[in-house]
């Protein structure tokens, strides 16, 4: 088995050459992610290496051009829950008794809902008017781009609960410990205790966290444009694309270069921010490298 730090630097490997591909690849490519061209459907070349969909479109360009919203998808999701997480589990855990019971309650009953249902109902209910109110204010550019903004606050909105449960266990822990009870004795604030004291010892696990809720986001982010209820055309994420290319895989042709990008570059990025994830877990929990 490859030890953690090997999982580590080659994770961060794949990581640093998707998000450098993303930034940099459409700039490189002498296509634009939404112009059309004359050949359609045109299987993988020297002058298209992932080809062409059924408007002419590259597709290596439009899947770099993906990746730009995908991983910013996953990103702004996996820290808008971060930090509702992170708040929600620390009060609930350092305040205990009935206060900590209620709020637990509250996590136990969103636990029950199927999560990606309230997303679905959130962009369905508020898009219109969210784009109704960046109009009154004149924010056009905003007005098209409400039903992304929806997203991640959608996504990031329903992926906290875990993180707030794994907190709280360890604000628990660390509340009875001799320099909490010392800060306690000195006179230090509630918030002052919660931001100087616990929240510095929380760092190995959230950075754990956030690399494993990213994947999470992206997994979603990419069923919901599948569905059609994420990022809207000519805009392109990961998911749009397999969606797309689903289209075209039938008895009477395949287009399975219109899958095969968009399903790589997704499919790597996501082991890759798992494995790095396990790594890190590894390295920050005691029990498990004793277990190694």
């Amino acid at each position: 088995m490859m030890p953690s730090r090997l999982i580590i630097l080659v994770s961060a490997a794949i990581l640093a050459g998707v998000l450098l591909v993303a930034l940099v690849g459409p700039w490189l490519s002498p296509y634009a992610y939404d112009d059309a061209g004359a050949d359609k459907l045109a299987a993988p070349s020297a002058a298209h290496w992932l080809g062409t969909d059924a408007n002419g479109r590259d597709v290596l360009t439009r899947v770099c051009h993906g990746a730009r919203l995908s991983l910013l998808v996953g990103a702004v999701g996996a820290l808008t829950s971060l930090g509702v997480g992170v708040g929600y589990g620390t009060v609930s855990g350092y305040l205990g008794g009935k206060v900590d019971g209620a709020m637990m309650r509250f996590v136990d009953v969103l636990y029950s809902l199927p999560r990606l249902i309230i997303v679905i109902l959130l962009i369905s209910v508020l898009d219109e008017a969210c784009k109704d109110f960046f109009n009154r204010l004149g924010l056009i550019f905003f007005q098209e781009y409400s039903r992304l903004l929806l997203l991640f606050a959608g996504l990031g909105l329903v992926e906290w609960l875990t993180m707030a449960r794994i907190v709280r266990g360890q604000v628990l822990a660390l509340k009875e410990r001799q320099f909490v009870q010392a800060a306690q004795v000195l006179g230090q604030t509630r918030l002052r205790i919660m931001c100087r004291h616990l929240l510095p010892n929380l760092g190995g696990i959230i950075l754990v966290y956030l690399t494993l809720t990213v994947p999470a986001v992206i997994l979603e982010e990419s069923f919901l444009s599948f569905l059609g209820l994420g990022v809207q055309a000519p805009q392109a994420s990961w998911g749009t694309l397999l969606s797309e290319g689903a289209g075209f895989i039938n008895p009477i042709s395949i287009a399975w270069w219109l899958l095969a990008g968009a399903g790589a570059f997704m499919a790597l990025t996501l082991l890759a921010l798992n494995f790095l994830g396990d790594a890190l877990r590894d390295r920050f929990d005691p029990r498990a490298r004793a277990k190694r």
